[in-house]
């Protein structure tokens, strides 16, 4: 065997050892990929009932209501449509009504979405990317001075 073969059958082992890492990575983080939808996509039954994706969007004016202990309820909307939200824990500092917020879980077969991780944005000028975007297509106007139905 000459130089030049050993040269290449060494390249191509090489490139082979990290072809099957990257399907082995690619695989074994299958499953814990989570995309992101807007009320609009559930409703639009883009979802299935015990699939885990991130739901985003405005937190809905007057929707949240506490319950006992650490359970919240409250509705998430996009100003088209708005899926109604459980979520056992204690919410971020800033969470309030009429702000951007991305929750994660899975949606119950009755609808209603069972939350498990609840994100707030952390600014007054900071809306997560993918809400923003989402409202945006809506045409919902955003940034300095900008309002929406149920928002002051």
């Amino acid at each position: 065997m000459t130089r030049k073969q050993k040269r290449g059958l060494l390249i191509g082992g090489g490139v082979g050892v990290l072809a099957v890492a990257a399907i082995l990575v690619m695989f074994a983080l299958r499953d814990t990929i989570v995309f992101f939808q807007t009320p609009s996509d559930v409703v639009a039954q883009k979802v299935e009932p015990g699939q885990r994706f991130r739901l985003g969007g405005l937190v809905a004016e007057g929707s949240v209501r506490r319950g006992t202990g650490t359970h919240v309820e409250f509705t998430v909307t996009d100003m088209t449509e708005s899926v109604p939200v459980t979520y056992e824990g204690i919410l971020p500092d800033l969470f309030r009504e009429g702000q951007g917020v991305v929750t994660e879980g899975t949606l119950s077969a009755s609808g209603v979405f069972v939350a498990d991780t609840v994100l707030a944005k952390h600014d007054e000028n900071y809306m997560p990317p993918e809400v923003a975007d989402a409202l945006k297509k809506k045409g919902v106007q955003l940034g300095q001075g900008a309002s929406h139905p149920g928002q002051q």
